[in-house]
């Protein structure tokens, strides 16, 4: 046999009969008014705000209902709707309707957020496109995290000061206020225009203080140190050592050491997971063959660049003339899903969607990445550190590296005795599949498992610990890699997925393993399905939530 399959099928059927009442929940919802100066006024009375506008209308509406929140927010805004997207909440969803309604003259538009999405927390510095939160950091647009869904992550963990993020980069300022008291400097390094300072800041700097913005692993500390020892990374091993759980590297070289890749086994071993850069030259150049290292090495989880912003491409598209000097070339930039940043049209028309992505604007891919994540757009922290400038990056894969390394954080401060070694399957299990982008077809195995998801990401690790719940592996084809997994919980379904050719899936469930609708378990001789229930697991330790009480919520 090519392949040994030991599981246990649960086909489960549950007929739910009569009813049963449940709190009435406040209504969430996105708003969207016909100019950019129409803005309601209102002042806090208690846990209501009170109307303090002339509008006929609005002074009835807002006397009849109760709002809790009435804000401008960039989220779930494309360019055109900048500035005149409201987030609201309210007692009643109902408050939606006659808004459309009975002031037209205002709103054009809303939409109810669904329960599920309401499962989210943000800190006092997240930027513009805050919603629950009330942002008193920069103001910066951070729509990549909302991409990533960093909120959904937050609402189950913002890290643990006990888990250590190593950044192996330029020098970190201890004494800034996004690391001090949670920081601590290994060895010397250069100040590198900063770029440490950036790197640290994303991954982990500190959220909820009213200034910066958040780190993704906002709680957690912060080891720092140099790099310079390629054959044994000595610098990064001190780390772990020292107990980073998590080491970032946002560098990398083209010559592979085996010794190197020796000492990364040791360190997964310890407890340690090394994220790297996959590196910036062009797919032009690179061809999709150059690896460059830690990145490449087995066991490292390498990560490269993709777009987030715009959904729909005719809201970017750009123009640059033509090399014969005759009109104009025209292209959409940071399309949604895209691995790579400019997207040409065919007979440069621009009434059909995009399907060539120009590979001068495609970071280096190769068979070695895993993962990708936002590039272009993401907050500079150096500039406004030294500064106070508000920059962003332009798509460099240092930058993105840290998206992915403050991820894991929070996956280890969520549980602490989270395996190492299941840390990588968890972030491609959990990636958006983005294979099915015409544009990204000619690049597909070079890309990894698609797009970074972080709230997914940490869900995913809750599902598989959490008491009464179910982990949800789906909407993948893996025909690659090496996957281990543990779950504790109520179960693991598997739908809509695949694991076909040398892929290996090690699943190993305390209570069931449920193969769901349109799922293929289909390895050849080099890969291996073994799906086993054990009731003997038991826990390693807790969960330890932001809130204790999402236990009893979910």
């Amino acid at each position: 046999m090519r392949s040994t399959i030991n599981y246990k099928v649960f086909l489960l059927l549950f007929f739910v009969f009569g009813g049963m009442v449940v709190a009435q929940e406040d209504a969430w919802f996105f708003l969207r008014a016909k100019d950019t100066l129409i803005e309601p006024s209102f002042e806090r009375k208690g846990d209501r705000l009170e109307y303090t506008g002339n509008d006929e209308v609005l002074i009835q509406l807002f006397s009849d209902f109760k709002v809790k929140t009435f804000k401008k927010t960039y989220r779930n805004a494309n360019r055109t709707h900048l500035k005149r997207t409201f987030f609201v909440i309210a007692e009643e969803k109902k408050l939606m309707k006659h808004l459309l309604l009975k002031a037209s003259h205002l709103f054009e538009f809303g939409e109810l957020i669904a329960e599920e999405d309401k499962k989210i927390f943000e800190p006092n510095d997240y930027g513009q496109t805050s919603t629950i939160g009330e942002n008193t950091g920069v103001q910066a647009n951070l729509d990549y995290l909302d991409f990533l869904g960093v909120p959904k992550a937050w609402y189950y963990t913002t890290g643990s000061r006990d888990i250590v993020v190593g950044i192996s980069d330029g020098a970190i300022d201890t004494t800034d206020i996004e690391f001090r008291g949670k920081s601590k400097a290994f060895r010397k390094s250069g100040y590198a225009n900063g770029h440490g300072m950036s790197v640290a800041e994303t991954a982990a700097g500190q959220g909820d203080n009213g200034y910066g913005i958040p780190g993704i692993c906002y709680d957690c500390s912060i080891y720092g140190t140099s790099f310079g020892d390629l054959r044994r990374l000595k610098e990064l091993v001190e780390l772990s050592r020292a107990g980073a759980r998590v080491i970032n590297c946002s560098w990398g070289v083209a010559r592979y050491y085996e010794t190197a890749q020796q000492v990364i086994y040791e360190m997964l071993d310890n407890g340690t997971v090394i994220v790297a850069a996959g590196h910036n030259p062009s797919l032009l150049k690179t061809k999709g063959t150059r690896h460059y290292y830690p990145a490449s090495y087995d066991k490292v989880i390498s990560v490269s660049s993709g777009m987030h912003r715009y959904e729909d491409y005719r809201e970017n598209i750009l123009k640059t003339p033509r090399k014969s000097g005759d009109g104009y070339l025209y292209y959409a930039r940071n399309l949604r899903w895209h691995v790579g940043a400019n997207v040409g049209f065919v007979d440069n028309d621009t009434t059909e969607v995009p399907v060539k992505i120009y590979k001068r604007s495609i970071k280096n891919l190769n068979s070695g990445v895993d993962i990708l994540g936002p590039a272009i757009g993401l907050f500079r922290y150096s500039s406004y550190h030294k500064e106070k400038n508000i920059t962003y990056g332009s798509g460099a894969t240092s930058g993105v590296t840290p998206l992915v390394t403050g991820t894991v954080g929070l996956m280890f401060s969520l549980n602490p005795c989270l395996p190492a070694d299941e840390v990588e399957g968890i972030i491609k299990l959990s990636a958006t599949n983005i294979d099915h982008i015409e544009a990204n077809k000619p690049f597909k195995g070079l890309y990894g498992a698609g797009m970074l998801n972080i709230g997914k990401a940490v869900e995913m690790v809750f599902k598989l610990y959490a008491d009464g719940e179910t982990a949800y592996i789906e909407n993948q084809d893996f025909s690659r890699w090496d996957f281990k997994l543990t779950s504790l919980s109520e179960g693991v379904h598997l739908r809509n997925q695949k694991f076909t050719d040398s892929a290996r899936l090690r699943l190993t469930a305390k209570n069931k393993i449920v193969i769901g609708q349109n799922t293929v378990l289909r390895p050849d001789a080099n890969g291996a399905i073994q799906l086993k229930i054990d009731p003997s697991l038991e826990k390693q330790c807790d969960l330890v939530l932001r809130d204790p009480a999402i236990l009893e919520k979910e």
